[in-house]
């Protein structure tokens, strides 16, 4: 084994692992968003090698995403499939930009909630989405509309046998995926979703079901260099939108799989600006190529992960998997169901939804999860882009009142020392709360006032504070043991004591 690579064993077994998971997503994303499925193998490819290559993150692998199913759907249907090459070429060159500036560790500033509301936002949209797909259907262009008119739907395809066949491949995917789980952990070394596309392959062919299947052009033949009129439609206003929805998007959704995955290994840790450049070079090389956008996949790392991968050979070797299949074996694919990929997406849309995360927030903080419901029905009843920022807006409003939110507590036994705690920010746009406050207090009783949970005090509301205890006779401040600026209250006393005015 060379010195170089000590462990291309571990990796290789890894890189086989991630390949058969890779392949059937690959497909599946790729047809959900309305291009040829070779695109999504190039795509894959670009991932696996060139993005894998690079430095960055050391076990998380690329490729196309579930997560950019509807945007990339979006884009396709506005300015055409020529466009898409563009759009992502564009979007990779601003994002080896924002590499080279080195706002990678800026993106961990985005509040979870928007990104888990982003994701259930898509979810929703693409099983929605997919359901259309699985009955042979179209379906509308909104995600609102899809939702709103699935159950009608649903009724039309239980008269339809072509339709009920191919809702029942897609439903029978969807089971096989769920049920593999189940299996035993050496069965469960193939993935079930490639367990799920030969069973259905093999049912649609032996029982030559009314179902349609993949078109097959040929790879190099997917393949579309962008042109000039293409490269001029970059002049559109909305275009640059989309451009800059794909790159903060694919960013955001790359890098925080990168924490994820940093929590499943002891290995090196991932430099965020340099894991930014690595997926800007992967889609600007994909934009070259018209294929679909990149981004990090958290389904294919764990994947990787626990597979025993050790170093990023593992992901290499799994984009060369996908090259030698996209050489070879092309016509394979014309046997695949395109129902069969509807319940690959179905099932990865529908984990894309954080069910036991919303509840944890409603329990807890209930503030972080209206953000996330909020975003996610943004984005199914406006946009994609509009819903995000929409979710950035609410979370920054949000972050706003939990910062100049002001709380007074009092409590008196109705004899002793009467305890004032004030928490919060205290500005002088809060002094007449807290001086109404103070002022309704008793002037014949002892009082301590604890501003031990004030995380600013300005000069306007310190000076009041002393004008009033001043006034009122056997005043005390409480504070919190100094680890903060000269100008905090804390200064007003030494080492967590309490002492008068």
């Amino acid at each position: 084994m060379p010195r170089s690579l000590p462990h291309l064993r571990q990796d290789a077994a890894a890189s086989l692992v991630v390949f058969l998971v890779a392949l059937p997503l690959c497909l599946g994303v790729a047809v959900a968003s309305g291009v040829p499925a070779e695109l999504g193998l190039i795509t894959g490819v670009v991932g696996g090698i060139v993005t894998g290559l690079m430095r960055g993150s050391s076990l998380q692998v690329s490729g196309p995403a579930a997560g950019l199913t509807v945007l990339v759907l979006e884009a396709v249907r506005a300015f055409g499939l020529p466009a898409l090459g563009v759009i992502v070429l564009a979007a990779g060159v601003l994002q080896i930009g924002m590499g080279l500036l080195r706002w990678g560790r800026w993106f961990r500033a985005i509040s979870l909630s928007v990104v888990e509301g982003m994701l259930a936002g898509i979810g929703l949209v693409i099983v929605a989405g997919q359901i259309y797909a699985a009955t042979g259907l179209t379906a509308p262009h909104s995600g609102l509309d899809k939702l709103t008119a699935l159950p009608g739907v649903l009724v039309e395809a239980l008269g339809s046998r072509t339709a009920l066949v191919s809702l029942a491949v897609g439903a029978g995917t969807v089971l096989v995926i769920v049920g593999w789980k189940r299996m035993p952990r050496r069965a469960r070394a193939v993935p079930g979703a490639l367990v799920a596309v030969l069973l259905a392959a093999l049912a649609a062919a032996l029982l030559g079901l009314p179902v349609e299947t993949v078109q097959v052009s040929g790879v190099l033949e997917a393949v579309h260099l962008p042109g000039a009129d293409a490269l001029a439609s970059l002049a559109d206003p909305a275009l640059l939108g989309t451009v800059l929805a794909f790159a903060l998007i694919a960013s955001a959704e790359s890098l925080f799989s990168a924490a994820a995955v940093d929590r499943l290994h002891p290995g090196p840790r991932t430099d965020y600006d340099k894991e930014l450049l690595a997926q800007g070079a992967g889609n600007t090389l994909c934009g070259l190529l018209g294929a679909l956008p990149l981004t990090a996949v958290i389904v294919r790392s764990s994947a990787n992960v626990e597979a025993g991968a050790r170093t990023k050979a593992s992901r290499v070797l799994h984009g060369v998997w996908l090259l030698l299949f996209a050489a070879l074996l092309p016509a394979v694919l014309a046997y695949i169901p395109l129902a069969a990929l509807a319940g690959i997406l179905v099932h990865a849309g529908w984990k894309l939804i954080p069910f036991a995360g919303v509840r944890r927030l409603w329990g807890h903080h209930r503030g972080e999860a209206l953000v996330l419901v909020a975003t996610a029905t943004a984005i199914v009843a406006v946009g994609m882009f509009e819903g995000v920022l929409i979710g950035v807006a609410l979370s920054v409003a949000k972050a706003a009142w939990d910062a100049s939110h002001l709380r007074i507590e009092h409590s008196d036994d109705g004899h002793g020392t009467i305890r004032v705690r004030v928490q919060g920010t205290v500005t002088f746009l809060r002094l007449p709360q807290i001086l109404d406050s103070l002022e309704a207090l008793p002037s014949d009783r002892r009082v301590l006032l604890d501003l031990s949970g004030i995380h600013h005090l300005d000069h306007a509301c310190r000076a009041a504070l002393e004008s009033w205890a001043e006034r009122h006779s056997g005043t005390e401040i409480a504070v919190a043991r100094s680890e903060t600026p000269p100008d905090h209250p804390s200064v007003m006393a030494a080492e967590e004591r309490q002492k008068p005015l």
